[in-house]
This record gives structure tokens, sequence and C-alpha cells, in this order.
């Protein structure tokens, strides 16, 4: 849970893309943990069956597993497309503060 506050004031209080976009990461490292640990019963082996066991009491449940892996391959999808997406608005305003990308832009329409 603070890994997750952490990034969320970070997504809130930060101006630079780059750091929100740490925020970001941070928060869903936070979201992954939470989950791992939500899914592990001390005592209980990996859902694989080995030795001809098949009682469900001895394994832990697999879909907070499959949700991280999920969630990771979802997390760094979006990190090449914000990463992607910053990399455009330096070239085009040459900074990365959200306020002054707002200002240029906003000065670009009214020259039109």
């Amino acid at each position: 849970m603070i890994l997750f506050g952490i990034g969320f004031m970070m997504l809130l209080f930060q101006k630079n893309l780059i750091k929100k976009l740490i925020g970001m990461n941070i928060m869903d490292t936070g979201t992954f943990l939470f989950l791992a640990s939500m899914g592990y019963i001390r005592g209980r082996k990996a859902p694989i069956i080995t030795d001809g066991v098949t009682d469900v009491s001895a394994y832990i449940n697999p879909v907070p597993a499959g949700l991280v892996l999920t969630g990771i391959v979802v997390s760094v999808s979006v990190t090449a497309i914000m990463l992607s997406l910053s990399i455009r608005l330096y070239k085009r305003y040459h900074t990365l503060d959200l306020d002054e990308i707002y200002m240029l832009s906003k000065h670009r329409t009214e020259d039109r």
C-alpha cells in the first residue's frame, strides 16, 4: 500500500512526464506485490501436480499469479507507449514539463 501511495503522489504532484511515468510504474509494482501476497498461502505449493497429489488444499490459488503476469505485460506496454509519446512531445516542445507544454501548445493554437 505504501508503494501505491508513493506512486499516486508522484502522479499527482510531479510536472515532469518521466517522473509521472516512474510514479505509475511504482504504483503498478505496489499493486502486483499486493496481489502476489494475497495469493500466497503458507505451507502450500505452486499449482503444479506432482507425486499424484490432486487435493485442492495442497496448492495455492493460481488466479492472482495470472493477474500479476497479465498486469506486468500491460504495464510494460503502457510504459513503452508513454515513453514514445514523451519523446515526441520533447522533440516538439523541447521540454517535459506539463505546464510548459500546455502553454506552448496554447500559443501554437493561437498563432494559427
